[in-house]
């Protein structure tokens, strides 16, 4: 079998931006939930997901937050998309999919969690990430935990990882502590960029290994004495980024394998809901019903 895991709000983010508005009768905003129901039907009709969850961030804020105060918040989100969070959850719920709704932790580190617990679990042959987060790279292990971008029908595992990044799996928080995300609110370190940060990790490894003088070092990407410096003097900033772009792997996920197994929607709660959403017709698109 296959577990398939979604980033529920990534889903909830691209639907937000690709799906036109749409407001209940009450006037409020429901074109992103609708788009989620969509696209999550959508993959429960394809022949290989028997197995299924979906994270979502309750709150943007997490942990990291109290580590650094630069770290993404909700600040600047739309209201619009901020409103449709909770209603994408129980839409998600509604449909029988297993959610976890994350406050302390973010739902990368539960799909990160899940994908190691699950990995080597009897019977289970892949563990499918869906998302094109760069971050999840770092959960990849040969072609048992793979990252897939349904949008572009794109899959990758540890070899394209390496193609990618120019290093493993392993090294994701390395290589994003030295460059930065800037969707994570991840500054990186002044100077370093993809190339530079490949080169050198693909040598040294980690962070901590790279020497701090540049005629130590045994490879030459260009700027290598800048390179050196800005790294020599901001060790404890560089390995502060590396806690924050490193995924968790213990969260407390109370369901096992078997409680992941997707049966039918809720039949109830899913008709009510589509009902309120003027969204009648995606119950046609559900495989089966119970």
């Amino acid at each position: 079998m296959k577990v398939h895991l979604l980033d529920g709000t990534y889903e909830l983010f691209r639907a937000f931006y690709a799906v036109p508005p749409a407001e209940d009768a009450h006037g409020r905003p429901v074109g992103a939930v609708r788009g989620v129901l969509a696209t999550l039907a959508s993959l429960l009709r394809e022949p290989d997901v028997t197995h299924v969850a979906v994270a979502f961030d309750h709150v943007i804020e997490s942990f990291r937050n109290r580590l650094f105060a630069g770290y993404k918040t909700a600040e600047g989100v739309d209201p619009d998309l901020l409103a449709q969070f909770d209603p994408a959850e129980d839409a998600t719920a509604a449909l029988g999919i297993v959610v976890w709704s994350m406050v302390e932790f973010e739902a990368d580190d539960a799909l990160a969690t899940a994908a190691a617990r699950l990995r080597d679990a009897p019977g289970v042959e892949q563990v499918v990430i869906c998302s094109p987060d760069k971050d999840f790279s770092q959960c990849v292990v040969g072609s048992r935990v793979i990252c897939r971008d349904r949008r572009r029908r794109l899959d990758r595992n540890e070899a394209g990882v390496v193609e990618r990044f120019g290093v493993p799996p392993a090294a994701i928080p390395e290589w994003l502590a030295l460059v930065g995300d800037s969707a994570d609110g991840i500054p990186g370190i002044p100077g370093w960029g993809p190339k530079s940060a490949s080169t050198v990790l693909a040598r040294y490894g980690t962070i901590d290994a790279i020497p701090d003088a540049a005629g130590e070092w045994d490879v030459a990407p260009r700027g290598r004495e800048r390179l050196a410096a800005a790294l020599a003097s901001r060790r404890p900033e560089v390995a502060l980024y590396r806690t924050l772009a490193t995924l968790r792997t213990d969260v407390p996920l109370a369901e096992d394998l078997a409680a992941l197994e997707w049966r039918a929607p809720r039949r109830p709660e899913l008709a009510a809901l589509c009902a309120q959403i003027g969204a009648e017709d995606l119950l046609e698109r559900v495989p089966r019903w119970r």
